[in-house]
């Protein structure tokens, strides 16, 4: 694999860190890297003494007892164990970030269909931490069901500041501009249709690659997202395992003051510590972060007649105790072919108990031409009703029906099973489309007893 050092950092030998850009294929493996020659011990997992100095230390991202299918840990042989980034925790000011079911009495706006015009990247000093806007909570983070959708702006890169969130893992969907994630395991490098996903509890920092950047975030408060299963769809297309990549093993032995803000409990918190925690040297396992590229899903769809469900083109999933019910289904709607006879194409009207919090990546979505832009969300709650709005509708009812490629959109949803309860900021923002609703508004009333449309 060919490694190369990451632009703005000093190669080792003139400072004493290793960090580097290469990635590892495939979803949920068992990995190992080391960024130093034999600093991942073999044959056992914590030696009486490592090479190099080196603690071992195991990172947990399910019970020990868990089944072996779910059972998520890895080893990490870093310079100082976890204990030394750790001081006293003060809880700070956590800024707009909301935990289910904190926000649930925040906000007094009615229910309804809902959808914003993108946030504005402002000038103000933004880190990841300070940039998270949370828009709406589900479930309770506390017994680890539910989710909640967040924007984040970033105007500035992380320096010598760390986080990690002890409430669920995140999973960040790329919008405007890239973002470098440098984690305990490695570097992340995401650009816009790309998604990175940081599982509960793992240490990163954020940085800008090419400006201030806007991204969606997910994050799951329940069982660490997977791939879904396929059924009768058999064993390829969708998202295929080896376009998962893993980051290989990058260290910082960085001795400056800096500051871990850790997200527990719904609260944020900070500790002073006098080095980089991102100091893991080698490591082996399954619980890690990693990157996907929506742009290699391969959807499959109808080719003769009908509208499948949505749920051919779930992405990643969140598994609940109910099976076949999701506790977050992570939704994607790329390019496309569209060919299916005498069938109305876009998205029917429809109600169900999942409620869709979707944006708009880029392009155009086909079921909302107007009002739905990128950097742009929208909230369709359980059992409200919603579909087409009313062009679309008498376009797609008319238009001559032949083979059509939907090209240059991705849209996304992160779809959950509990309702998704918008936050007193989103509830305020001047982006919330009032009129939202009115995209119905012209739908008429054809019905007629006398007319029957030809076969």
């Amino acid at each position: 694999m060919n490694l190369q050092n990451v632009s703005g950092f000093r190669a080792p030998e003139e400072r004493r860190s290793a960090i580097v850009t290469g990635y590892m294929s495939g979803f949920g493996n068992s990995f190992e890297t080391e960024a130093l020659e034999g600093a991942l011990p073999i044959g056992r997992n914590s030696p009486q003494k490592l090479n190099y100095g080196l603690y071992a230390e195991q990172l947990s991202g399910s019970p020990f007892t868990a089944p072996q299918a779910t059972n998520q840990r890895s080893w990490l042989y870093r310079i100082r164990p976890t204990v030394k980034h750790s001081g006293r925790y003060a809880k700070v000011d956590k800024g707009l970030i909301r935990t289910a079911p904190a926000a649930r009495d925040e906000s007094e706006l009615p229910i309804g269909q809902m959808r914003w015009d993108p946030l504005p990247i402002s000038g103000e000093d933004l880190t990841f931490v300070t940039g998270l806007r949370t828009i709406t909570t589900a479930g309770d983070s506390d017994t680890q069901v539910g989710m909640a959708a967040h924007v984040l702006l970033v105007t500035r890169s992380m320096e010598n500041e760390y986080f990690f969130n002890a409430d669920g893992e995140y999973l960040v969907v790329a919008q405007e501009n890239a973002l470098r994630f440098r984690t305990e395991f490695g570097v992340i490098d995401i650009a816009p249709a790309e998604i990175c996903i940081i599982p509960r509890g793992v240490i990163f920092k954020v940085e800008l690659i090419d400006g201030p950047a806007r991204a969606y975030v997910c994050e799951n408060y329940g069982g660490a997202f997977t791939l879904p299963d396929r059924g009768p769809i058999g064993a390829n297309c969708l998202a295929n395992p080896r376009d998962f990549l893993t980051p290989v093993a990058a260290y910082e032995d960085k001795e400056e003051p800096s500051s871990l803000f850790v997200k527990w409990g719904g609260e944020l918190y900070r500790t002073e510590i006098a080095q980089s925690p991102l100091d893991v040297v080698a490591w082996h396992g399954n619980y890690a972060p990693y990157k996907y590229d929506l742009r290699h899903f391969s959807p499959v769809n109808a080719v003769l007649f009908d509208h499948p469900d949505p749920s051919i083109f779930t992405v990643l999933t969140a598994p609940s105790e109910t099976p076949g019910t999701a506790n977050i289904d992570f939704v994607i709607f790329p390019e496309r072919w569209s060919v299916a006879e005498n069938t109305f194409r876009p998205p029917w009207y429809h109600r169900n108990l999942m409620s869709e919090f979707m944006g708009l990546i880029y392009g155009v979505y086909d079921a909302k031409p107007e009002g739905f832009v990128p950097g742009g969300m929208s909230l369709h709650n359980q059992m409200l009703p919603h579909g087409p709005d009313t062009s679309a509708f008498e376009h797609a009812s008319n238009v001559e029906l032949k083979p059509v490629k939907m090209e240059g959109t991705m849209a996304f949803m992160f779809e959950t099973r509990f309702p998704q309860r918008v936050t007193k900021y989103a509830a305020g923002l001047p982006q919330l489309q009032e009129s939202y609703i009115d995209c119905w508004r012209d739908l008429k009333k054809h019905f007629d007893p006398n007319r029957r449309e030809p076969k």
